[in-house]
């Protein structure tokens, strides 16, 4: 099986949850639907390739690691809704303008006043690697994810769009029985004075193996409706390296 090697070595990165109210959390390990942007970014894609984004989604099979322990970091985040050059102007989200309804414009009209708040979570100092690949035929190939990787159409970033990467993504390409035993065979990356875990943790298709426990995630998009859909269970773990 071809398997590509990437490292998410960033400040902050963020892999995505399930969204309530404002709260905006992260899992522990990336997901298929994040991953599936990183990719269709580099691909050039956007959410009018939902069709391509989809078929990427259902075809993508990874595991990943730490080989750095990350820090857990909220960015709480505010915007007062009531100053005079925001009236009328909404703010951006998802790619789109939203207005001022209901409770909010009330509060705004009585009061001159409404801060909108945000809990965002991220990994902070950090460094994942990733092993992937595609399952069946079709478009895109491993060797379009490659060379889409090595020269991507346009800056990547790792779950949100703050979190830039601090060194160029695509590690490598690894033959190997699957992505847990690609993962186990890619030494670790050099973390300098960050702290590596004492046992390193992983998550990997339940397919190729059984972990410590497992874990529902439900880290599926549907692209075309751009709203989280869908569940998959991955075994999670303590990877033995083979290296």
């Amino acid at each position: 099986m071809d398997c590509l090697i990437l490292r998410f070595d960033a400040p902050v990165m963020s892999f995505g949850s399930v969204v309530v109210d404002q709260l905006n959390p992260t899992w522990r390990f990336p997901g298929k639907s994040m991953l599936t942007g990183l990719l269709g970014n580099a691909l050039s894609w956007d959410h009018r390739d939902a069709d391509k984004l989809q078929t990427l989604q259902d075809r993508l099979r990874f595991a990943a690691r730490w080989d750095a322990e990350p820090a857990p970091l909220t960015d709480y985040q505010t915007v007062e809704l009531g100053h005079e050059f925001m009236r009328g102007t909404g703010w951006t989200t998802r790619g789109k303008v939203e207005g001022r309804k209901g409770e909010i414009a009330a509060k705004i009209r009585k009061t001159g006043h409404y801060t909108h708040q945000r809990w965002r979570d991220h990994w902070a100092n950090g460094v994942a690697t990733v092993a992937l690949t595609l399952d069946g035929e079709g478009h895109p190939t491993v060797n379009d994810l490659e060379s889409a990787l090595r020269t991507p159409a346009r800056p990547l970033f790792i779950g949100r769009k703050p979190c830039l990467p601090a060194a160029p993504i695509l590690v490598g390409r690894r033959q190997a029985a699957g992505v847990k035993a690609a993962l186990a065979a890619e030494p670790l990356a050099d973390v300098g004075p960050r702290r590596r875990p004492a046992h390193i943790p992983a998550l990997w298709p339940l397919d190729e193996g059984h972990g410590a426990s497992s874990e529902e995630r439900f880290d599926r998009r549907d692209w075309r409706n751009n709203i989280h859909r869908g569940a998959e269970r991955y075994a999670v773990g303590i990877l033995e390296l083979t290296v």
